[in-house]
C-alpha cells in the first residue's frame, strides 16, 4: 500500500506558522511480492525444450559365437549407400558384382536420396508382398565423410520410414575403388 507520511506536529508554539515540507514515502513491498509471484508462476508453467534424438539399436557387448552367424538376406531387398568426401553419395541395390540398380551418384535431400528410398521401398514391398520383409539399407560412411552426412542419412531413414538399416564401416575393394573414382 502507498503511504504518505506528513510529519504531524500538532502542538507547537504560537507565532508564525511555517509550512513543513512533506516527506513522501511509497511502500513497494506489495509490488515486489507480485513480481515474485509472477516469476514463480511463469517458471512453473513453461515447458523446457526437449532434446531431439533418435533411438538406435546397438549391438550387445557379449561376444557370443552363436550370435555371429551370417544371415542370408535376399539381395533384391538390400540397398547399400556409400558416403564419401565432399558430400558424395553413391547407392546400389543388391550385390556390387551383380547389382539390380546402380551404382549411381545421388544427392542428399528430398529430390535425391529420399525420393530413391521411397521408390525402392515401394518396389521391395511389391516384390515381397509383406510389410515385415521391407527394404534393408546398409549405410557405409567412408573415412573422409562428414558426421553431418551420417546424421542426414539417419534422418532420411526416419522420414521415409525405413525400419531396418545398419551402419557398417567395412568396405569391399570394389566399393573403395568406386568411391574414389566416381
Amino acid at each position: 500500500m502507498a503511504e504518505l507520511n506528513t510529519g504531524d506536529s500538532g502542538g507547537g508554539k504560537g507565532g508564525k506558522v511555517r509550512s513543513k515540507k512533506q516527506n513522501s514515502k511509497v511502500d513497494l513491498t506489495a509490488m515486489v511480492d507480485l513480481a515474485f509471484l509472477l516469476i514463480t508462476f511463469f517458471m512453473l508453467t513453461t515447458t523446457l525444450s526437449k532434446p531431439q534424438s533418435m533411438s538406435l539399436g546397438l549391438p550387445d557387448k557379449d561376444e557370443n559365437p552363436d550370435l555371429n552367424k551370417e544371415l542370408k538376406v535376399d539381395e533384391k531387398r538390400t540397398m547399400t549407400v556409400m558416403m564419401g568426401e565432399n558430400n558424395k553419395l553413391i547407392y546400389y541395390m543388391g550385390l556390387l558384382d551383380n547389382p539390380t540398380a546402380g551404382p549411381k551418384d545421388i544427392a542428399y535431400g528430398k529430390d535425391g536420396i529420399r525420393k530413391e528410398l521411397i521408390a525402392r521401398k515401394k518396389s521391395v514391398l511389391e516384390y515381397t508382398g509383406d510389410k515385415a520383409k521391407g527394404i534393408i539399407v546398409i549405410i557405409k560412411p567412408g573415412k573422409k565423410s562428414k558426421y553431418k552426412n551420417l546424421v542426414d542419412i539417419l534422418d532420411e531413414m526416419a522420414i521415409t520410414g525405413v525400419e531396418t538399416y545398419a551402419i557398417v564401416n567395412d568396405f569391399l575393394p570394389k566399393e573403395n575403388e568406386l568411391l574414389e573414382n566416381k
